[in-house]
């Protein structure tokens, strides 16, 4: 209410100016409401909004919003969600490509159940047959993982957002930042490359993104030098800490696959279908 208040009453007009009057009779404001960050604000540094904030308010979808959710420009070109969740946020000094993974994951799921509902019917990929199997989620069954009890003789946090490691094997000590949605719009892009050789190169690719320094040298060349001589124990201790200091929201369903019957834990699917029950 005293939001509301504040944007009405903040202009008084001059004598010279004519009194604007609204003959709309359906003064309706779009509901808002706040959505709890898995990060709590703890991976943002000080001149970031949302620095210490437990909390992000977002408004309820309205038609505008699934205008752009349904946009085939926007689908094209792969922006379609950002846009989307870019337009809900209350404050728009926050930008979408600088939230952390899991706290972008938890608007996603906040706007997803207030305007379909929680209950959802996604599409999961058997990864032993390839069979597509039609998997029911809810989501209000959430777990927070990641940044939870991290063993600090393992992994220590220099700042907000950054976090240190020491190799096992090259014994290089390591500063490296947690994924934003910036990262994950150039991970899915390449993700999305058909070619084997970039497939396989993924995980690199990450790492060069996420390393902010190796033994105090930030040089951008030094930084992929190591990743592409990287040994394998280093590569699977550094995945294992990325993973274990990330802030995250999830959901899970077992599946038993129709076609091969094996049964698993999957991960409910995101993406612009997320936002369509009949799809």
């Amino acid at each position: 209410m005293s939001r509301n208040k504040n944007r009405l009453g903040g202009h008084k007009p001059k004598h010279s100016e004519a009194p604007v009057t609204h003959n709309n009779p359906l003064n309706f404001v779009t509901p808002t409401e706040f959505v709890e960050l898995p990060s709590a604000g703890l991976g943002y540094a000080e001149a970031h909004p949302l620095h210490n904030k437990e909390t992000i308010e977002i408004k309820f979808m309205t038609a505008k919003d699934e205008d752009i959710l349904t946009s085939q420009a926007l689908l094209k070109s792969g922006v379609a969600i950002d846009r989307f969740l870019q337009n809900i946020m209350v404050d728009k000094t926050i930008r979408i490509e600088s939230l952390l993974i899991g706290d972008k994951n938890a608007i996603l799921i906040a706007a997803r159940g207030g305007g379909y509902g929680y209950d959802y019917e996604g599409l999961v990929v058997c990864t032993e047959c390839g069979t597509k199997n039609r998997i029911e989620f809810d989501l209000r069954n959430t777990k927070l993982v990641g940044n939870l009890n991290v063993d600090e003789t393992i992994v220590n946090k220099v700042s907000p957002g950054v976090y240190s490691t020491a190799m096992p094997f090259s014994k290089f000590n390591i500063n490296y930042r947690l994924m934003n949605g910036a990262d994950e719009n150039v991970m899915a892009k390449e993700a999305s490359n058909t070619s084997e050789d970039r497939q396989h190169n993924l995980l690199t690719s990450q790492f060069k993104r996420l390393i902010v320094s190796i033994e105090g040298h930030e040089e951008q060349n030094i930084i992929d030098h190591y990743v592409d001589n990287m040994p394998t124990i280093d590569s699977r201790h550094l995945k294992i800490c990325i993973k274990a200091t990330t802030p995250n929201i999830e959901i899970k369903e077992t599946m038993t696959c129709k076609k091969c019957k094996t049964e698993k834990e999957v991960d409910v699917p995101y993406g612009t279908n997320f936002f369509w029950p009949d799809l």
